[in-house]
């Protein structure tokens, strides 16, 4: 498996001619403990101008991260001395910026248990380097926030939306959301009032097409509601429309 990825990484660094000495580098932490692995994603992501660091030890992970603080960590999910799943959820709390797992498993369990603790991506391997590179940057231009001339702030009765400080409030207390999560809810109460299919969410977030089977958008709504005072089992601010989507419900 990995001598295949070898032989993509190889083909794409000879196709795409990209100074990496940028001045405004983002900084990416790979913790990852297939070293070759590791470095062939750190010296594809190098010639595609980022700065990278990487870490092989689980162990060390939640003081990497809090220490480093980079633009990006990619975290496997399978570590030695702690898993990856344990790891976003200690750094949560003091990491505001995307994390995105990977993982050789399938099971659906992990991607929804990886989204709960806080993970904003969730790439299966073996990975494709193109299309681990436009997710990572989808997650940084999301982080970065919103155009100068978009609009800027959401008020829905005692819920507020800020997407230049990228914040939420409900009555007046700021509201802890991943900034997966945020990307949802502004979403969302930007089209208040009209029906998104999961098609739309999943190619204004990701960029990509929706198989019919990711719960991603899923999870992130259960989590949202009660953090925006709706109730899980009876949604009056965030309503599911089955077999279509989501429903943000404007002011009455």
């Amino acid at each position: 498996m990995v001598d295949h990825l070898e032989q993509q990484f190889q083909a794409l660094e000879s196709q795409e001619s990209v100074t990496p000495d940028y001045p405004d580098q983002d900084h990416v932490l790979i913790i990852e403990d297939d070293q070759r692995l590791a470095e062939l994603t750190r010296d594809y992501l190098e010639a595609n101008g980022f700065q990278v660091t990487l870490e092989a030890d689980g162990a060390k992970g939640v003081d990497r991260i809090l220490t480093l603080q980079p633009d990006l960590v990619i975290l496997d999910l399978m570590l030695p001395g702690e898993d990856g799943l344990a790891i976003c959820r200690r750094v949560r709390p003091n990491f505001a910026g995307p994390i995105m797992m990977l993982t050789a498993r399938t099971d659906d369990l992990d991607q929804v248990l990886g989204l709960e603790m806080g993970a904003d991506d969730y790439v299966p391997k073996p990975v494709q380097p193109r299309v681990l590179l436009a997710r990572m940057r989808a997650l940084l231009r999301r982080a970065d926030g919103p155009a100068p001339d978009g609009e800027m702030r959401l008020r829905f009765e005692n819920l507020e939306i800020d997407n230049a400080t990228r914040e939420a409030w409900l009555s007046g207390e700021r509201i802890d959301l991943t900034s997966a999560e945020f990307d949802l809810l502004w979403l969302l109460g930007r089209n208040a009032g009209r029906v998104l299919t999961r098609e739309e969410i999943f190619s204004d977030l990701r960029g990509i097409k929706y198989d019919g089977q990711d719960r991603s958008i899923d999870v992130r709504v259960s989590r949202i509601r009660p953090k925006i005072g709706d109730d899980p089992n009876q949604p009056h601010r965030i309503k599911t429309v089955r077999s279509k989507g989501y429903l943000f419900v404007k002011d009455s």
